[in-house]
């Protein structure tokens, strides 16, 4: 097994689970959207169904975001945010990546949407219970949602792209990091070093979901970051956000470009900071779209 390989073994097991095979789906329903078509899935999760959204261009798709919603304690958005936007973006992205060529994937993550009968405080204690986390389990239902998607003749070869904000950033590099059929990411809001979130206190702005029992023993964001080089990557991060404290911004920027160096692809590793706190602004949603649009050339 490669270091890499090795490596992605090591977090699924801090994870406390594995992803199972693809999902096997249907769609429910379709209906025509100003600028998309909007498709509405049930997908067979081993542990149940869970509702997904597919949007598509008028053209053949240029590629697919994998398209991971926010946390916000807004427990009943999930999915939707894709069609619905939240206050934090600028305004829906369905719409914006259709217009480009692109489609996209959302699923409500575990505890969202369809899926929020039980609490999230709920979740995080019982599968601490049981030997694996919160965590772990989403991570595994984006990457069982990567295996639905290639499993799709019409997505199948395509250039697939892991995106978010907040939670939805940490599941996009999470995901790409253990799986690496994602062939880039864009993420908004979130990605700063471990330790400048202990040493700052910042850690205690993240919901119980995001700890893994043992992580820092092993890894440092970083060192999860590097498992995507040398695919591309984006992270823009806001100057005022108190989630990316500025030091832990810097390092982690340090760290992806000696390793995207060392894998002889620095350009296709760029961090973007932006005068704003824990949001979206317009030049952010530009930063995002002429991104898809080079992974997809």
């Amino acid at each position: 097994m490669t270091d890499a390989g090795l490596a992605r073994a090591r977090l699924w097991a801090r994870l406390g689970t594995t992803p199972g095979a693809a999902p096997r789906g249907e769609c429910v329903a379709q209906e025509s959207r100003e600028g998309y078509t909007l498709e509405r899935w049930r997908l067979d999760y081993a542990d149940g169904p869970v509702a997904a959204l597919i949007t598509l261009p008028a053209t053949t798709p240029l590629g697919l975001v994998l398209y991971h919603h926010a946390h916000g304690n807004r427990f009943d958005i999930g999915k939707d945010e894709l069609v619905d936007g939240r206050p934090a973006l600028v305004r829906p992205y369905a719409r914006d990546l259709a217009e480009r060529g692109w489609a996209a994937l959302a699923i409500d993550h575990r505890g969202f949407g369809g899926r929020s009968s039980v609490p999230e405080r709920m979740l995080v204690k019982r599968e601490l219970w049981q030997g694996s986390t919160l965590w772990g389990r989403r991570v595994a239902d984006a990457v069982e949602a990567v295996s639905f998607a290639r499993a799709q003749p019409r997505f199948a070869k395509l250039p697939l792209c892991a995106f978010g904000m907040s939670m939805g950033s940490t599941l996009a590099w999470w995901s790409a990091a253990l799986d690496p059929r994602v062939d880039g990411v864009a993420e908004l809001c979130c990605l700063a070093e471990f330790d400048a979130l202990l040493s700052s206190g910042a850690y205690d702005l993240h919901g119980d979901y995001f700890f893994v029992p043992g992580l820092l023993v092993d890894f440092t964001a970083a060192a999860i970051n590097t498992l995507i080089a040398p695919r591309p990557h984006l992270s823009i991060v806001g100057r005022d956000d108190p989630l990316t404290p500025a030091d832990g911004v810097a390092s982690i920027d340090a760290a992806l470009r000696a390793a995207y160096a060392a894998a002889g692809a620095v350009p296709a590793w760029r961090q973007s900071i932006h005068p704003v706190g824990h949001r979206e602004t317009p030049a952010m949603r530009d930063e995002v779209l002429s991104f898809l649009d080079a992974l997809a050339r």
